[in-house]
């Protein structure tokens, strides 16, 4: 049986979110049953299904943020954060 296709929000509603600078910071939750970003009041929500090890889930989680976008991965980069949950993410518009 198939997975689901990633949760995704609205492109322009999540590129509201970006700073000046492109920097988007996210809470991530890896090792996730389903990959989604979720936007709330406060936060941004990423959960991806790759394991919090080796950088398995920072690689996922700049996928499933680029794929939010409609973007490359090679325009998403991980800024700070690389082993903690949560992550400032450089975005290239």
């Amino acid at each position: 049986m198939a997975r689901a296709p990633a949760a995704l929000p609205d492109a322009e509603a999540l590129r509201s979110r970006l700073g000046a600078s492109g920097r988007l910071v996210v809470k991530v939750t890896p090792g996730a049953r389903d990959e989604s970003v979720t936007l709330t009041p406060d936060a941004v929500l990423v959960k991806v299904r790759a394991p919090a090890d080796k950088g398995a889930a920072n690689a996922a989680v700049v996928a499933v943020v680029a794929r939010a976008f409609g973007l490359a991965t090679s325009r998403v980069v991980v800024e700070r954060g690389g082993t903690s949950r949560q992550k400032v993410l450089r975005v290239t518009l």
